[in-house]
This record gives structure tokens, C-alpha cells and sequence, in this order.
């Protein structure tokens, strides 16, 4: 039987691990695995499509969906997900103990459009009353110089954004003061040392939780996507490749579950698993549509209203049809 040959670009997360050794094979396929983090994978797919299947940003594809240059199809497969009160760093000198203390403060931030940043402005307009425009954005490279953004902005008029000089970076930025606070997806290094640079939520788990009884919602990240002119010649791809992610993650949930043997270096992972499961939910790592329709049709709104689409999307013009009726393993 003839099958694909087809590259694929994920991080190594043990919920994907099974794909990559064949666990979880993707039917008619040979994949040629290539394991690396979204900072080196995101731009090569976005740029130049270097990989048939692909870990994507959720807000980059979104966005070029919304413009029709969307050079990929998406499965609703998420490889990360991370509540975003987490992600928000402060210098504790300047007062600021509230989301409402960032009215008016310059708040660095890799790239505006960055899925984090788009949660981050979103969860802080519907659960605190700051709105984007209540901000100033300064971007650049969080700890490495002269970072350009990968997509072309038109935003609103009355919201302030401007990059930062490209021999500096927003680390060094928040440590001297020059900025307020950051918004990023890894901590600053300047938090290592400096004692004035903290999280505007230290408890950001209780935050976090708290979101999550009050929403429903555990933020999506990344999607997968393949290859537009993949999937047009050959249409079963799709579910296949949802099928494979899907079983991955099952396979992971399996050795999570196992305290004969630890396969996690942590003391108490199946522990952890249960009180994960009392919060979240059995299958607290959702995948398909239906099952993150809150999480979607969030997201579109806030890309909508942040002014980094013309239009809101919905799931329909995000992900392929033979996605949204699967059944379960």
C-alpha cells in the first residue's frame, strides 16, 4: 500500500511523544519526525511552510485565515494550552498589585499578536475592566535583541504600540524600569535577579482556578495544521491526523495514571493527575471542536476585537470539516 511521506514539526511534549516513535501512527503515513519548540517552528511554517504537518500559533493562523494567506489547514489538536495569569510580570515598585494598577503603564510584549498576549489583553478586559487601549505596548525581543514582528498590524487608532530599540531587550527593560510590566510566555531572567520584578498574581494557580470554575475556560495555545495543498489532494488526512494526536494523548493520560512505576520525575504525578481531574474535568486536554467551543469562539472574539481581524471568526472557517464529528477512541 502506497502511503505519505510527510515532515512533521512538533514540540516534545508527552502528550505528542507517541506520534513521533509510532504509538500512534498517522494511517497511511510515514512521518519523518522533527521535535523543536514553537520559537523555531513557528516561524519556518509561517514564512516559508517548511513542514507538511505542523505545531502552529493559534492567533497567527487565525489571523491569516481571516486574510485568506493561510498557507495551512488546522485540526482541532492542541498541543499547548496554559491558563495566562501566569504570564504577566510587574515591577513591584511602581505600585501595581491589581490588573486595574496597568491603566495607563508601559507593558512590553514580544509580538502584539502573540496568542498568549491575545488572552492575556482578553482575560484582563472581561474579568478586570482594563482594555487593550488602557495600555502602552512596547515590543521586542524578550531576551534576545531585535526581534521583528512576523506579521503586518493595522490596529485601532487610539491603541499604542512601538517597538523598543533593537540593540535593547524587554528583560533588560523591566529590570532597569524603563517599562512597567511584561507579558510574557517564560519568565524574564532579570526575575532571577532582581527583587522588584514579580508576577502580577503570585498565586496565580488559585487565579487561574478561580478563572476556570467562573469560565469554563482553559486557554488554547497551538494547533496543528497541515498543509493546504496536502489536504485538497488528499481529503482523509485531516481525521487521520487528528485520530493519531488524539490516541497520543490518550496513551499519555496512561502512563500519567501509572503509580506502580513513575514515568513523570515529579513525587506525586498521580496525585496531581486526580486534582487536576476534580478541577478540570476526566479529559481536562480537550481535543476537537465541539469540546472547545468556548475556548475557540473566545479567542476569535478577542482577535476581533483587539483589531487583529476584520471579521470573527468561527470554528467553521478555522478548522476542516471532516474534523467536527469524530467519534471517540
Amino acid at each position: 500500500m502506497h502511503t505519505l511521506t510527510l515532515s512533521l514539526a512538533c514540540g516534545d511534549y508527552d502528550r505528542t511523544r507517541a506520534v513521533f516513535d509510532g504509538r500512534a501512527p498517522i494511517d497511511g503515513c510515514t512521518i519523518i519526525p522533527l521535535a523543536m519548540p514553537p520559537e523555531e517552528a513557528f516561524p519556518r511554517a509561517l514564512r516559508h511552510q517548511s513542514f507538511d504537518i505542523s505545531e502552529l500559533s493559534m492567533a497567527s493562523h487565525m489571523t491569516q485565515v481571516d486574510r485568506g494567506t493561510n498557507a495551512y489547514i488546522a485540526v482541532p489538536v492542541f498541543p499547548s494550552r496554559l491558563f495566562r495569569h501566569s504570564s504577566i510580570y510587574v515591577r513591584r515598585d511602581r505600585g501595581i498589585t491589581h490588573p486595574s494598577d496597568l491603566k495607563g503603564r508601559l507593558v512590553g510584549v514580544p509580538e502584539y499578536q502573540i496568542t498568549a498576549a491575545v488572552w492575556v489583553r482578553g482575560i484582563l478586559q472581561d474579568e478586570y475592566g482594563v482594555l487593550p487601549a488602557d495600555l502602552r505596548w512596547r515590543t521586542g525581543g524578550v531576551e534576545q535583541a531585535g526581534r521583528t514582528p512576523s506579521v503586518t498590524l493595522k490596529l485601532p487608532g487610539n491603541v499604542d504600540v512601538s517597538a523598543i530599540p533593537d540593540h535593547d531587550t524587554l528583560s533588560a527593560q523591566l529590570d532597569r524600569g524603563d517599562i512597567d510590566a511584561l507579558v510574557s510566555a517564560m519568565p524574564p531572567s532579570c526575575m532571577k535577579t532582581n527583587r522588584e520584578v514579580g508576577r502580577l498574581f503570585p498565586d496565580y494557580k488559585a487565579a487561574e482556578s478561580e478563572y476556570f470554575a467562573k469560565t469554563g475556560i482553559f486557554p488554547t495555545m497551538h494547533l496543528v495544521g497541515i498543509r493546504k495543498r496536502l489536504v485538497e489532494e488528499h481529503p482523509w488526512l485531516p481525521f487521520n491526523v487528528f485520530r493519531a494526536f488524539a490516541r497520543a494523548k490518550e496513551l499519555c493520560y496512561a502512563r500519567l495514571e501509572t503509580l506502580g512505576h513513575l514515568y513523570t520525575t515529579l513525587p506525586w504525578p498521580v496525585a496531581e493527575l486526580e486534582q487536576t481531574r476534580a478541577l478540570l474535568g476526566q479529559d481536562f486536554w480537550r481535543y476537537g471542536v465541539d469540546e472547545n467551543r468556548k475556548e475557540i469562539d473566545a479567542l476569535a472574539r478577542y482577535l476581533h476585537e483587539q483589531g487583529l481581524t476584520a471579521r470573527r471568526l468561527t470554528a467553521e472557517d478555522v478548522f476542516h470539516p471532516s474534523t467536527f464529528s469524530i467519534p471517540k477512541l
